[in-house]
């Protein structure tokens, strides 16, 4: 192992897990979340980074000082594992890997969002959701601001007629170089660390299985880098898969609800000691994080069958379903958000062939069955 990051200090925001593995405080601006766990992995060519959070100028700082910390300078990151495209996780992977010449790896699934979006047509992306919250339902008072501010940041920021505007932080997104391919074990000198596809937060979201003796001896098979697919306190997003240039394609038939069940029951087969995860903190009992993330969304679609009974547009739907706060108290954007978990909830009622569309109805009704 690089004697450097064997030998450094913790303290403050970094955090020794023991076994040549650290974790550093990334902060994520204006988000309630707070900040992005990255994991430090020591190997033998150098160490390699899980994730390195938002592109943002004291993100960067947070992330350089954690590892000043241990003794590694930027340039001595050999590589950098992405769990998954979002900008918490993959944001800093393109200035790392310019600091640093450090090869970045993610899923394939992935790696076509992130591709698909560094060249989608000006406005294609906000074109499409406009459409997708009025197919919803969504009312035209949640509509008008979006239109309103789409329409501010193209005067503002289009410089010449065609020149493509980057406003969204996954518009300038790295492309990675390495593919994770599921069940393999990533090249790392020194370190048996095999990916697990856990498709549902995104298409390519991945956990990363650290093979290894525990090193405090806790009985169980090894790590999980979990990303955000396994929380201990959060069940995380699941949306629909977006795709603004093939709206009738997979991301339309999908089932990431589905996808999000089955990979848990995957993971929950591991058996591993710890769960190293992307926010919040490492916990153990991964089996039994897994068993209440199960019964938390059946319980939950459970709950929706309930409201079906009247047919309801996802946009009304969401109205009705149990968030962290009354609908009325959640803020304009996150209301969108909400919007495409319950679309996602649907869609796993369809699939399963106990809720569907009402014929005639536009926008779009659904009833139970």
């Amino acid at each position: 192992m690089t004697q450097a990051a064997a030998s450094g200090p913790t303290g403050g925001a970094v955090t020794a897990h023991g076994g040549g593995v650290w974790s550093l405080r990334v902060p994520i601006p204006d988000n309630p979340l707070g900040h992005t766990l990255v994991h430090v992995l020591d190997t033998d060519r150098g160490p390699v980074l899980i994730d390195t959070g938002w592109d943002d100028p004291d993100s960067w700082a947070e992330l350089t000082s954690g590892l000043g910390m241990l003794g590694i300078g930027i340039a001595d990151v050999h590589g950098v594992v992405v769990t998954h495209h979002h900008p918490d996780h993959h944001g800093l992977s393109g200035r790392v890997r310019e600091e640093s010449g450090a090869w970045i790896a993610m899923h394939a699934a992935d790696i076509a969002v992130v591709r698909r979006t560094r060249v989608a047509r000006t406005g294609s992306w906000r074109g499409y959701l406009d459409r997708k919250l009025a197919a919803a339902g969504a009312p035209e008072e949640h509509l008008a601001p979006l239109r309103a501010a789409y329409a501010d940041r193209a005067a503002r920021g289009a410089q010449a007629s065609g020149e493509r505007t980057r406003t969204l932080p996954g518009e300038r997104a790295a492309l990675p170089d390495r593919e994770i391919v599921p069940g393999e074990l990533l090249d790392l000198s020194g370190r048996r660390l095999r990916a697990v596809w856990t498709p549902g937060h995104t298409p390519g979201h991945v956990c990363l299985h650290l093979e290894e003796e525990h090193p405090a001896g806790l009985p169980g098979h090894g790590r999980l880098f979990s990303g955000d697919h396994l929380l201990p306190g959060i069940s995380p997003h699941i949306g629909l898969y977006e795709d603004p240039d093939d709206p009738a394609g997979e991301a339309a038939n999908g089932d990431p609800l589905g996808d999000y069940l089955d990979s848990l029951e995957r993971v929950g087969r591991l058996g591993v000691a710890e769960v190293l995860p992307a926010h919040q903190h490492a916990f153990t009992d991964a089996a039994g994080r897994v068993r209440a993330l199960l019964a938390h969304h059946e319980e939950r679609l459970t709950g929706l069958l309930a409201l079906l009974a009247t047919p309801l547009t996802p946009w009304q739907l969401a109205e009705r379903m149990e968030w962290n706060r009354p609908w009325d108290r959640i803020p304009h954007g996150s209301r969108s958000i909400a919007v495409s978990e319950a679309e996602a909830h649907l869609r796993r009622l369809v699939k399963l062939g106990r809720a569907e569309a009402v014929a005639g109805t536009e926008p779009a009704a659904y009833v139970a069955v």
